[in-house]
C-alpha cells in the first residue's frame, strides 16, 4: 500500500520526503475530450500532480438530480490523471469561488428560505453533507492508500476571508472522515494573520494563496503552520477578466521568478491556473465590491496553457524553473496552430423572444428568477400601463427598486432604453403606451464574499410616475431550446430583419474537426451555439473579442451556427479567425 502523509517538515510519500508540484485544471471548464491532452501537457511541464475544484452546481443544478457523467465525470477525470502517472488533489468546497457562478453553490440551495450559507446552520449542513458524500463516493476508492492517486483533499475554500465558524469546519471534517477520506486534509487562505487563524483548525494543514512576494508570504504562513511542509495551494500566475475591463496578463519572467523563489524555499506549489479553460454557456461568475463586474466567457487566465490548451511563453519559463528542482520530460510541446479562417453568411430570422403566456399574471411585484425556478439567463416581464398614470403627459418616469443585472425596456414592442446594474442604473423616462415589456439578463452570479445567493431579475416594486405598477406576468426564456429549434430542419426560413434583437443562423463545412476562434466584433450582445454546443456569451463591451470553439464540438462536413442577438448586429456574418483575441491590455 502506498502512503502519503505529512511529516515534521515535508510531505512523505511512502515515508520519503516528497514535493508536490501541481497545476489546476477544472474538468468542468474543459471539453471532456480534451482532458487527457491537458493532463499530458501538465506532466510535460514538469508537474507531478493535478488539482481540481468540484463545482456542486454543475453536478446538481436541480435538487436531487445528481449527474456525474459526461462533462461532469469526475471519476474519469481522476482516472486520466492517474493514467498519466500523476497524483491528484481534490477541492470539493462546497464553496469554490473560482470566478464560477454562485461560487459553485446551486441556486436551489442559496435560495432556500432561512438558510445560513457557509456556517453551521442545519439546512445548509444537511445539503452539504449529502453533496460531500456523493463526491466522496467517487474520491474514496481513488485515494493513494487504496491504489489510486488522490493525495490531498481540501476543506472549504479561503474560509478565513468569509467567516470564523469553527463548528462548521469541524462538521465538514467529520463528514469527510466518516465518508472514508483518509489522506491528509488541508485548508487554504491568503497569508493574512486573521484569515489564516479563522479559516482552519489545528488538525488541518494550512496552505497559502498568493502570486507575489513569495518569500515574505511563506514566512507569514510558517507563523501559523509551525510544522509540516509549506505549500502555496494557489500560486496565482495570471488573473481573470470582466466585461468592460481589460485583458489581464502577467509578465512570464516575473511569474517564473516568484515560482523559483517558492521552490527554492523548499515549498510545494499548486499553479493556479495551469490551464483555465472556458466558462461555457452562462457559467461565469461575477464580483461586486461596490460595482458589479460580471466575468467574461474566457477563463484563459494568462495561464501556461492558453484557453485552447497550447503552451505559452509562461509554460516554457515555468518549465525551466521546475527543471532546477525536479525531473522534466524531454518531449517537446507544440505551439498553437493557425486555426481555419473563413466567413459564414448568416440569415436573420427575426425576434426570438417568446411571447408572454396567455394567462397574464397578477403579481404585485415582478417575481425573481428564484421565484420562477429559472436557471437560464433571461426572463421576460410584461405589465399593462394604466393610462391615467400618464395624465396629460406624453411620457412618465419609470423607476425600478433594483435591476439584476441588465434590462431592455420596451413600450408596445419598441425598445426605449436599457438599464445596467454595473452602471447603477434603475430609472428612465418612457413614452405613453399600453404595454411595458422588460427583458432581464442574469449576467453572472456573484462568486465571492457575502453576496453569494443574491436574487436575480427585477427586485422589488416598480413605479410609473410615482405609483406602483401591478399585474406582472413573467415568461421564462429558454435560450438553449430556442437555439435548438432554430437549428432544426423544420425551422422556418429566415425572413426577419437583422435590426434589433434577432436570431441568426448559418452553415459551414470543415475538412476535419478543428478548434476555431469566432470573431464577435460585428455583434452587440448575446449567445452563440455551434452544432448545439453552447459556447457562451459575447458582448461588444469587451475586452474579449473571440469565442473559443473546441474541436470536439465540430465535425468533418456540415456544421451549423446559431446566434441569439439581444442588441444589434453590424454585419450578419460569422467570421472565424486564425487566432484568439481576448482584448486590449493595460499599457
Amino acid at each position: 500500500m502506498t502512503t502519503f502523509t505529512i511529516g515534521a517538515s515535508d510531505f512523505l510519500l511512502d515515508g520519503a520526503p516528497h514535493r508536490v508540484i501541481a497545476g489546476a485544471l477544472h474538468y468542468f471548464r474543459i471539453h471532456p475530450d480534451h482532458w487527457a491532452d491537458r493532463i499530458r501537457k501538465a506532466r510535460l511541464m514538469g508537474l507531478n500532480t493535478i488539482e481540481t475544484y468540484v463545482a456542486w452546481n454543475a453536478h446538481e443544478p436541480v435538487r436531487g438530480e445528481w449527474d456525474a457523467t459526461g462533462a461532469n465525470d469526475l471519476g474519469r477525470f481522476l482516472d486520466l490523471v492517474a493514467a498519466e502517472g500523476m497524483h491528484a488533489i481534490v477541492r470539493p468546497g462546497p464553496y469554490i469561488c473560482a470566478e464560477w457562478h454562485n461560487g459553485g453553490l446551486p441556486v436551489w440551495l442559496t435560495s432556500t428560505p432561512g438558510i445560513g450559507l457557509r456556517r453551521s446552520e442545519p439546512q445548509y449542513l444537511a445539503a452539504v453533507t449529502e453533496f460531500l458524500r456523493r463526491v466522496y463516493e467517487i474520491v474514496v476508492p481513488r485515494q493513494i492508500d487504496r491504489g489510486g492517486n488522490v493525495v490531498l483533499v481540501q476543506i472549504e475554500n479561503e474560509y478565513g476571508a468569509y467567516g470564523s465558524d469553527a463548528e462548521y469546519l469541524r462538521e465538514l471534517v467529520r463528514v469527510t472522515r466518516d465518508a472514508g477520506i483518509t489522506v491528509p486534509l488541508t485548508t487554504v487562505d491568503q497569508p493574512e494573520p486573521g484569515m489564516l487563524r479563522d479559516g482552519s483548525l489545528p488538525e488541518l494543514h494550512r496552505t497559502g494563496s498568493f502570486g507575489s512576494r513569495a518569500t515574505e508570504r511563506l514566512a507569514t504562513l510558517r507563523e501559523h503552520q509551525s510544522t509540516g511542509p509549506l505549500m502555496c495551494s494557489e500560486f496565482w500566475d495570471g488573473w481573470f477578466d470582466w466585461w468592460g475591463g481589460v485583458h489581464h496578463t502577467t509578465d512570464a519572467a516575473a511569474s517564473a521568478a516568484e515560482l523559483d523563489a517558492l521552490l527554492a524555499a523548499g515549498a510545494s506549489v499548486n499553479i493556479y491556473m495551469l490551464h483555465g479553460g472556458t466558462n461555457f454557456g452562462t457559467t461565469n461568475g461575477a464580483n461586486d465590491k461596490g460595482r458589479y463586474a460580471p466575468i467574461v466567457t474566457s477563463y484563459d487566465y494568462d495561464a501556461p496553457l492558453d484557453e485552447s490548451g497550447f503552451a505559452t511563453e509562461k509554460f516554457h519559463a515555468f518549465r525551466e524553473v521546475i527543471a532546477k528542482y525536479a525531473p522534466v520530460p524531454a518531449e517537446s510541446v507544440p505551439v498553437r496552430p493557425t486555426a481555419p479562417a473563413f466567413d459564414v453568411p448568416l440569415t436573420a430570422t427575426g425576434d426570438w423572444l417568446p411571447t408572454p403566456a396567455a394567462d397574464a399574471g397578477a403579481a404585485a411585484v415582478p417575481p425573481t428568477f428564484e421565484d420562477l425556478g429559472q436557471l437560464g439567463p433571461l426572463v421576460r416581464y410584461d405589465v399593462t400601463l394604466p393610462e391615467e398614470l400618464f395624465g396629460t403627459a406624453d411620457a412618465a418616469p419609470l423607476v425600478f427598486a433594483e435591476v439584476r443585472d441588465l434590462a431592455w425596456v420596451a413600450v408596445d414592442g419598441v425598445t426605449v432604453g436599457r438599464l445596467s446594474r454595473a452602471l447603477h442604473e434603475r430609472a428612465l423616462t418612457i413614452p405613453r403606451g399600453v404595454r411595458l415589456t422588460v427583458v432581464v439578463e442574469d449576467q453572472g452570479r456573484v462568486n465571492y464574499d457575502h453576496r453569494l445567493g443574491e436574487e436575480k431579475g427585477l427586485i422589488g416594486p416598480v413605479t410609473l410616475a410615482g405609483r406602483q405598477l401591478e399585474g406582472w406576468s413573467a415568461t421564462l426564456v429558454d435560450v438553449e431550446r430556442i437555439a435548438a429549434d432554430l437549428a432544426a430542419p423544420r425551422a422556418a426560413a429566415g425572413s426577419g430583419a437583422a435590426a434589433g434583437r434577432t436570431a441568426l443562423r448559418g452553415a459551414f463545412a470543415l475538412d476535419a474537426a478543428s478548434d476555431l476562434f469566432l470573431d464577435t466584433a460585428a455583434w452587440g450582445k448575446g449567445y452563440v451555439f455551434v452544432n448545439g454546443f453552447f459556447l457562451g456569451r459575447y458582448w461588444a463591451a469587451g475586452p474579449q473579442r473571440t469565442l473559443y470553439v473546441p474541436g470536439p464540438v465540430t465535425r468533418a462536413g456540415a456544421n451549423e451556427i446559431v446566434v441569439l442577438e439581444l442588441d444589434q448586429v453590424v454585419a450578419s456574418v460569422a467570421a472565424f479567425v486564425a487566432a484568439p483575441d481576448l482584448g486590449h491590455r493595460e499599457e
